[in-house]
């Protein structure tokens, strides 16, 4: 227990997820009375966290134990390897965000010091009453945070006007930063006096006054010693980026400078464009990713790894574990999951050299596909429960569906590597915008949160997918979105780098035409299934499987992974049930047809100069929130799914 102090270092509460997408490492956080930044990982502390996982379950855990012992680390090997592909080998583990229970019932005590460590920022601050604008570490304004119950209404005060009661001081709205992920003050001083130096005092008293108007910012600085006077719009737009210094190269949540020769732009605080996160996310699935048999394959390796070839399978099942271990599957079945295994281990053992860095981001996908599409599923665990009902697919769906599982249940892990400001991430290319590191040297964990849930996965018969592509290949409709794709890509390049566009790569990364079909159907079913699962469409989400030409496969797994108990309501997997699902599955197909925004929806395809990633989709009948789709609505278009003109496009000509 400690004495209790007048300054309360705690200043308000995010959720876990908000740390991964919203609030993370290097963003700027608006609290009710000012804003803070959130520091770098060498500035996290988990020496509480970790002893009081260590009391209770009896045991002394320190931060490199094994994750897998310790209750304060999040255990997911397959996005730890995603991770280290991406980072560095050093990153060890997952952590989720420092915490400690026991705030409520003892504001006083350790759990209130145990959190996210965070910076006021921006450095300079106003008074709400006078307007003086100075820096936070000026004697200028005064910080009280008494409450230990309330820390959202600690504030910066300034004593000024009648009586010197004390006024309330936010911070000053204007910040710069720049496409390398720096970000700084906006430097006041030196822009109300072009450049150079107050010729009356060398700490001279800033007003900041905003004078309004709906014609973008009007705020005037000025001087009271010398009475130098400027408007905020000086510097704004591309004019005003040419009176601006060069970046300093600030990495403020890291305390560190870097060089850099960029021009930066002025933001104000709160734009959406000052921070996105660049995260990986998995699902728990069994390791081995074929499924149950895979899985039995890695349980007795030691015994089958002498197995040379086929011949040798009926004489090892002879003997016991082996003699009733596999009993539903052929010899061939285990004899291609033996091989499937050995080869696992040998690209694992290749993986340990070093190789050069990846052009993508790891595929995480697959194990999943293998786990969905796999006749025999893994037997039920607490972090993944699937099954298939005796007759999967609906009569009346036979020909849209090829197969339905219903996951009861599943956890889904989420980690952090990066971030970047002005340019979000691209999905496919996690070079091409400049990734800010989260910590000051190589880190050895990064931060993760995970979900449980549940969802259902649909996967459409491969030979209707491969007739379909082979119909609309020489399209005008497919054409054309193949070519805003590179027109896409050609833009977003140069914008970033100011160099030529690689012809080459022009292409690289564009879904394919299944993608499309797959994630537009995705999205259909994501509306109507809102409507009656009982979850808030915010809280679904979609995983898209789309292959090519060398990797048949298409489904698609619509899932609800969120913090508290909503998750596990079992809503989302009773609509997965024949009756249920073929009656969803029309209204889905029926309400594509007609969109209250036709005909311009329905005509829509991206012509020269545009570079928009979909067709016939929009906010009426189409698009879901950010944090339910994996594309941020793009490679959208309804007539590749429903007749809405040519039938030909459509992969269902008729509706069930």
């Amino acid at each position: 227990m400690t004495d209790f102090s007048t300054y309360r270092p705690r200043v308000g509460a995010v959720r876990p997820s908000h740390l991964m997408f919203t609030s993370g490492v290097g963003s700027i956080v608006d609290l009710p009375n000012f804003s803070v930044l959130v520091k770098g990982l060498d500035d996290w502390r988990y020496e509480g966290v970790y002893a009081a996982a260590g009391d209770r379950d009896g045991g002394d855990h320190g931060v490199g134990d094994d994750e897998s012992r310790n209750p304060a680390l999040i255990a997911e090997p397959r996005l730890l390897a995603a991770v280290q592909a991406l980072l560095s080998k050093t990153v060890g583990q997952l952590r989720p965000a420092p915490w400690l229970p026991g705030t409520d019932n003892n504001p006083n005590g350790p759990a209130a010091r145990t959190g996210v460590p965070v910076l006021p920022f921006p450095g300079w601050m106003r008074c709400t009453a006078c307007n003086l604008l100075a820096r936070i570490d000026s004697t200028a304004f005064g910080f009280e945070n008494d409450r230990p119950n309330k820390p959202h209404e600690a504030r910066f005060f300034h004593e000024c006007g009648k009586g010197n009661k004390k006024r309330l001081v936010v911070g000053a709205r204007f910040v710069l930063a720049c496409t390398a992920g720096h970000l700084d003050d906006f430097p006041y001083l030196e822009f109300v006096h072009h450049g150079g130096k107050c010729p009356a005092a060398a700490k001279p008293n800033l007003f900041m006054e905003d004078r309004g108007g709906n014609i973008g910012a009007n705020v005037r600085i000025f001087c009271k010693r010398c009475g130098a006077d400027r408007n905020i719009r000086e510097a704004m737009g591309k004019r005003g980026r040419e009176r601006l210094p060069y970046c300093r190269g600030r990495h403020p949540h890291l305390g560190m400078f870097t060089a850099c020769e960029n021009k930066p732009h002025v933001l104000v605080v709160g734009a959406s464009n000052q921070w996105f996160p660049q995260t990986l996310s998995a699902l728990a699935v069994p390791r081995g990713g074929g499924g149950e048999l895979d899985a039995r394959v890695a349980k007795f390796w030691d015994n089958l790894k002498l197995v040379g070839n086929p011949d040798m399978l009926p004489f090892m099942r002879s003997m016991p574990p082996l003699s009733y271990e596999f009993e539903k599957w052929t010899d061939e079945e285990v004899w291609t999951a033996i091989e499937r295994h050995r080869g696992e281990e040998a690209a694992a053992a290749a993986g340990d050299k070093p190789e050069q860095e990846p052009r993508g981001y790891p595929d995480l996908l697959t194990p999943e596909w293998k786990i969905f599409s796999s006749p025999h599923l893994p037997e039920p665990t607490d972090d993944f429960t699937a099954f298939r009902d005796d007759e999967p697919v609906p009569p009346l769906l036979k020909g849209y569906f090829s197969d339905v599982v219903q996951v009861e249940r599943l956890r889904e892990v989420r980690a952090m590597i990066g971030f970047t400001r002005l340019d979000a991430p691209d999905p496919e290319d996690p070079q091409l915008v400049r990734r800010v590191p989260l910590a000051r040297s190589r880190p050895t964990w990064v931060p993760a949160s995970e979900v449980r849930g549940e969802g259902v996965f649909l996967r459409l018969p491969e030979e209707l997918l491969t007739r379909w592509e082979r119909q609309v290949a020489d399209s005008e409709a497919m054409r054309r979105h193949r070519e805003a794709f590179g027109r896409f890509r050609e833009y977003r390049y140069s914008a970033r780098t100011g160099q030529p566009f690689d012809e080459e790569h022009r292409y690289s990364g564009w879904p394919g035409p299944r993608y499309y079909v797959l994630h537009t159907l995705s999205h259909l079913l994501i509306r109507t299934i809102a409507l009656e699962c009982g979850y808030n469409s915010a809280s679904l989400a979609e995983r898209i499987y789309a292959g090519g030409e060398d990797d048949p496969r298409g489904g698609i797994l619509i899932y609800t992974a969120v913090p508290d108990a909503e998750g596990t309501l079992g809503g989302l997997v009773s609509l997965a049930r024949p009756e249920e699902l073929v009656r969803l599955t029309r209204r889905a197909l029926a309400e594509a047809m007609t969109c209250s925004s036709d005909p311009l929806c329905s005509e829509r395809l991206p012509r020269e100069p545009e570079d928009f990633l979909h067709g016939a989709a929009c906010h009426v009948c189409l698009f879901v929130s950010e944090t339910t789709c994996e594309r941020g609505n793009r490679f959208l278009d309804r007539r590749f799914v429903v007749p809405i003109d040519d039938p030909a496009l459509a992969v269902y000509p008729k509706l069930p």
